[in-house]
């Protein structure tokens, strides 16, 4: 029996490790893979004390860190699959057993940190130029694109936030729209509309990625003549939105209209007791690397508090 059980191994998922392990909670760690979502960025560049990072040295670090704590159990390569509450008192206050690929684990408190995933177009091209040109996040990677003629699908916030991240960087920016409106906030759309660097081209179904060993162009299908046309880009940003991996736990806590799971912004909980969680699988707007790290931070903390209150512990008594 753990004091916690966390699921993840992005930033929010090893910052609460390495504060549960802090406070001497008996720890174990669910994870696939270290990284998260970032581990296929060649150069990270706003990851806090780092100029320069690789997706792949940073998931290393987030590796190291969380496994020199004794107190951390790590299940690395393992996929968690099913949360179940048991022991179940009146209060709704429960032990969790999780289940996964390899076998199954009981902990008092447990940590929902297994991050999103960005929805792709699904179109050729797109993941054999993953990170060779193709890009999900501009607040990440818009510095790598100076100079560049980009293109940028999606025409909600994201997309329009994307077209700004890049203003300062690239040469001229293309926002394609699939519809014949913005869906974006109207302040941000007039933001937009008013760079000379952006054309936002309406009524563009992006049909495939070109290339060579970079990103060297984007075919769109023009939905109103049905004409396909191509633009010479070296970058295309992928903007139309995330998904949370939070199945596993959809039917144990809130989750809002997206899927993302429902928190106390001041304390990580959720709608249940002794569920906490902490980065991109929250809703949290701001999907990024560093608020995710504290995100998770905040989340160990009150698993703690949480403990203590459940154990009728006081934490003088360390």
């Amino acid at each position: 029996m753990y004091d916690v059980i966390i699921i993840g191994g992005g930033p929010a998922a090893t910052a609460a490790a390495v504060y549960t392990a802090r406070k001497k909670m008996s720890t174990l760690l669910i994870t696939e893979s270290f990284g998260g979502q970032s581990i296929v960025s060649d150069d990270i560049q706003n990851w806090i004390g780092d100029q320069h990072v690789s997706g792949i040295e940073l998931a290393k670090r987030f590796e190291e860190h969380v496994r020199c704590f004794p107190d951390v159990a790590v299940k690395a390569g393992e996929k968690a699959t099913s949360v179940k509450p048991i022991d179940c008192g009146d209060d709704r206050v429960c032990d969790f057993e999780v289940t996964t690929d390899k076998g199954s684990y009981t902990g008092k408190s447990l940590i929902v940190a297994m991050g999103a995933r960005r929805r792709r177009m699904g179109v050729p091209g797109e993941d054999e130029f993953d990170g060779k040109g193709v890009a999900f996040c501009s607040t990440c990677d818009a510095p790598l694109f100076g100079g560049k003629v980009v293109a940028v699908v999606g025409g909600g916030n994201a997309g329009l936030e994307a077209v700004m991240d890049l203003v300062p960087y690239a040469a001229k920016i293309y926002l394609l729209n699939r519809s014949e409106e913005l869906k974006g906030d109207q302040s941000t759309q007039e933001v937009v509309k008013g760079q000379d660097k952006a054309e936002i081209i309406f009524n563009a179904d992006t049909q495939k990625v070109l290339g060579e060993k970079f990103v060297t162009g984007l075919e769109y299908k023009d939905l109103k003549t049905g004409e396909v046309k191509t633009l010479a880009v070296g970058g295309v940003f992928v903007e139309i939105g995330s998904v949370p991996n939070s199945d596993m736990v959809r039917d144990l806590v809130d989750l809002d209209k997206f899927g993302q799971v429902k928190v106390d912004c001041k304390y990580a909980t959720t709608s249940h007791p002794g569920i906490f969680s902490a980065g991109d699988v929250t809703e949290d707007p701001f999907k990024q690397n560093n608020i995710s790290a504290g995100d998770g931070v905040r989340a160990a903390l009150s698993a703690y508090a949480y403990l203590q209150k459940r154990d009728k512990k006081s934490p003088a008594e360390e």
